[in-house]
């Protein structure tokens, strides 16, 4: 039987996993079975640099913290061996890592997680992973309404062109008419 001690230990580390998952944006269950020592550094490298952290717990442990959050529906993902990769900040620049690193490594999986509260499937999250990241989307965004606002503005530069010839043509008709006045006043009637 478990010392009081080592139970002790383990409330704690569900306590603290927990704690860190009510606050996290992202909570993706991964199958880190096949990876070696260079590619698992490369990983948490590449977590770090998007603001996600990469940690390998027990599953009963896991499991508990994700019962403690009230957070159910991953229980099946929970067989194996599991990696947690948690983020407060961002949800798609971590699934974009861990979905690119699972392209390149065969034995490498997304079992499931919690995005923004949301229990969501692996299919799911790949599916998120494969959109463009937010900075992508904003940039096609602005180049859509600079490509409109620039057609507007071809548009009513040729109003502005229409107009001022429009303007002219009343202006010539408006000397004709004048200078066929003044010419009919200055001949005398007979």
């Amino acid at each position: 039987m478990a010392s009081e001690k080592i139970i002790a230990q383990k409330k704690e580390e569900v306590k603290l996993l927990a704690e860190e998952m009510k606050n996290a944006k992202l909570i993706l269950l991964t199958e880190y079975r096949g990876i070696n020592v260079e590619n698992d550094t490369t990983l948490r490298s590449d977590l770090r640099k998007v603001n996600a952290k990469y940690t390998v717990i027990k599953n009963n442990i896991t499991r508990r913290a994700l019962e403690e959050c009230g957070i159910t529906g991953l229980e099946d993902s929970l067989e194996g061996p599991t990696a947690v990769v948690l983020s407060n900040e961002d949800y798609l620049e971590p699934s974009k890592v861990i979905y690119n690193f699972s392209k390149n490594n065969e034995y490498y999986k997304i079992k499931g997680g919690v995005i923004e509260g949301k229990v969501m499937t692996a299919e799911e999250i790949i599916t998120l992973a494969k959109l463009p990241s937010r900075e992508t989307l904003l940039s096609m965004l602005a180049g859509a309404l600079l490509g409109n606002i620039s057609k507007i503005a071809v548009a009513l530069n040729e109003v502005k062109k229409q107009k001022e010839e429009a303007g002219e043509k009343v202006a010539v008709n408006v000397e004709a008419e004048v200078s066929t006045e003044t010419n009919a006043e200055a001949t005398p009637a007979e």
